[in-house]
């Protein structure tokens, strides 16, 4: 086309009409000959200048009808470019797909896994390597801020989550009441997150294995831990401190005395309870810590001295103190029993058997608990003298017990029973059951003392034994809940954090028992068996389907999920929890 044709053509609709009304309103020609002209009927035409004159109303107009302003400089960026680099920058610091797709929907991009999936492989980056829990926890930090936290809204949307595994536990939050006993708790809340979502957040946390709390930017761009609290993403690391500045003990008291009760109510506490103490370690310089015996590093080191009473049957933990200090510490058991009976509120005391070992009470509190009706076992401290005297009793005077083991399995061991005195406990002259043990593989004897007449000395060895499942309890909540990071980013309030701790562990245990074959199973073996998933969520107007992706443990999950899809969810307004299998990988 010629410069001089473009300028006489009027076939560009556009321009047509600009180049009419210029000649109707610049030119002042009559409508008639320019609608001949450019080939409008009169009536159009005069349409055409009635639409022109709305749309010129005004002193100024700010868009102009027909030409585009160029605006000098480089082109602003597209979605599309942006969320391009968002997955690539994502993806150098060794993000999966399906990280990259939680970070990318909690940003409010509309992206999916294939989308993502197919530019990774336009921009040549090779599939990641299989890398287990720790190794993905120790990824560089996300290059964008997470989101505000706020209550979810009550929207029709889909997402995806790295995270949704953790919603098995809300069943067993609503069957055993816990969201209710949380909204009357004494704990405080926050003008935007009611009560029972700020403890939610932190059970989400706790139930998840986060094992750097500084480390918040991946957790706080899940949507999926954000759903377990009915938030869209759990807050981040700031509002943690501060909201567990708020808590006392008394809060935390008040809180498991709760538990304790619905714990009684549902059968799950039985005649024993299995006391110990735990030393969790304080790394920093500023509070002053007295120094406790620390059984894993071998050595006394600075540290807070907490107790816990665990059920021997169930594995529920029924209480937890990190107040105590030396000079209190042999009280503590005498604390536990009145806790005990005055959380029972007039339902059946069932409590018969304190367990614990030698260095926890001393002799007078031993006969303070006979003086209350309560039977104890626990060990006596072996001295030089006491080990030489049990060198002069007769071999005649020892005799063969067969005592049940784990797995179906006796032990024989060589027992010698008499009665002993105590220097201070209870009246002078009381003696006390004495049972001396030695077996296999044993340098010293071990010698256990009880005020229980009536059982078998095999029944009393055989409710020893199960104390050690309280410290192998102990090592799990330092390790898998990580107790001992007292030092992190995320300072809270360690009798908070202890509490926190015990809610997610019976948590846990409720799931180890519903599955009926795995109640042996440890915390963190639930964890990454059957706890840790991904998959898809859809809110709709009823329910919440979940999605998850395929595990070798799905169908279990399923089967224990399928007896609670009636059940609703007051702060995910009302709405059922649906769990399905994903089809695909």
């Amino acid at each position: 086309m010629k410069p001089q044709d473009y300028f006489s053509s009027t076939e560009n609709p556009v321009k047509k009409q600009y180049d009419s009304l210029r000649e109707y309103f610049h030119y002042r020609r009559k409508a008639r000959d320019i609608a001949r002209k450019y080939g409008y009927t009169e009536a159009s035409f005069y349409a055409l200048i009635k639409d022109f004159k709305n749309q010129m109303q005004g002193e100024v107009v700010t868009t102009d009808p027909f030409f585009k302003e160029r605006s000098p400089g480089r082109r602003p960026k597209t979605q599309t470019q942006e969320v391009r680099e968002f997955i690539v920058e994502l993806r150098k610091n060794n993000y999966s797909a399906d990280d990259i797709v939680v970070m990318g929907q909690a940003k409010g991009y509309d992206i999916k896994y294939n989308m993502v999936y197919e530019l990774l492989c336009q921009e040549g980056f090779a599939p990641l390597l299989r890398r287990t829990i720790g190794e993905k926890s120790r990824l560089g930090n996300p290059i964008e801020e997470a989101p505000r936290s706020r209550a979810l809204s009550n929207v029709k949307e889909e997402f995806s989550s790295n995270s949704i595994g953790i919603m098995v536990f809300l069943p067993f939050i609503r069957k055993y009441g816990i969201d209710e006993l949380i909204r009357h708790s004494a704990y405080p809340q926050s003008s935007e997150i009611d009560r029972l979502r700020c403890i939610l957040c932190f059970v989400a946390l706790k139930v998840s294995s986060i094992k750097r709390y500084s480390k918040d930017d991946l957790w706080c761009m899940d949507r999926g831990s954000g759903l377990f609290a009915g938030l869209n993403v759990l807050p981040k690391a700031a509002w943690y401190s501060s909201y567990s500045s708020r808590i006392t003990r008394e809060m935390n008291l008040g809180f498991l005395k709760g538990l304790h009760q619905i714990w009684l109510r549902h059968g799950l506490l039985s005649d024993t309870a299995n006391l110990d103490f735990s030393s969790i370690p304080y790394w920093g310089l500023q509070e002053p810590m007295e120094n406790n015996w620390s059984g894993k590093r071998g050595k006394a080191l600075a540290s807070i001295l907490a107790i816990l009473a665990e059920n021997p049957d169930s594995g529920i933990i029924d209480y937890g103190d990190t107040t105590v200090m030396h000079k209190n510490h042999d009280a503590v058991v005498l604390e536990y029993l009145d806790f005990y009976r005055n959380s029972s509120k007039g339902q059946s005391d069932e409590l018969k058997y304190l367990v614990f070992d030698s260095k926890f009470t001393n002799y007078q509190n031993l006969g303070h608990l006979d003086g209350k009706q309560v039977k104890f076992i626990t060990i006596r401290r072996r001295g030089k003298k006491i080990v030489d005297q049990i060198d002069q009793i007769p071999p005649d005077h020892w005799r063969n017990v067969r005592v049940a083991c784990a797995g179906n399995k006796t032990r024989i061991l060589k027992i010698h029973e008499r009665k002993t005195l105590l220097k201070g406990y209870g009246k002078p002259g009381k003696s006390i059951r004495e049972i001396i043990i030695t077996g296999r593989g044993r340098t010293k004897p071990a010698i256990i003392i009880t005020n229980d007449e009536d059982i078998s000395p095999e029944q009393i060895i055989r409710k020893y034994s199960h104390r050690w499942l309280v410290e192998k309890t102990i090592s799990e909540k330092i390790e898998f809940f990580h107790f001992n990071r007292l030092s992190s980013s995320m300072v809270i309030k360690v009798d908070f954090d202890l509490t926190m701790s015990i809610l997610a562990y019976n948590l846990y245990r409720l799931l180890a028992l519903e599955t009926q074959k795995y109640t042996s199973f440890t915390a963190e073996t639930l964890f990454v068996k059957m706890v840790s998933n991904s998959g898809r969520v859809k809110l709709t107007n009823k329910q919440i389907e979940l999605t998850l992706k395929k595990k070798r443990s799905l169908p279990v999950i399923l089967e224990i999920m399928e007896q609670y899809k009636d059940v609703s969810y007051p702060w995910l307004f009302n709405k059922k929890i649906v769990f399905k299998g994903a089809t695909t990988l």
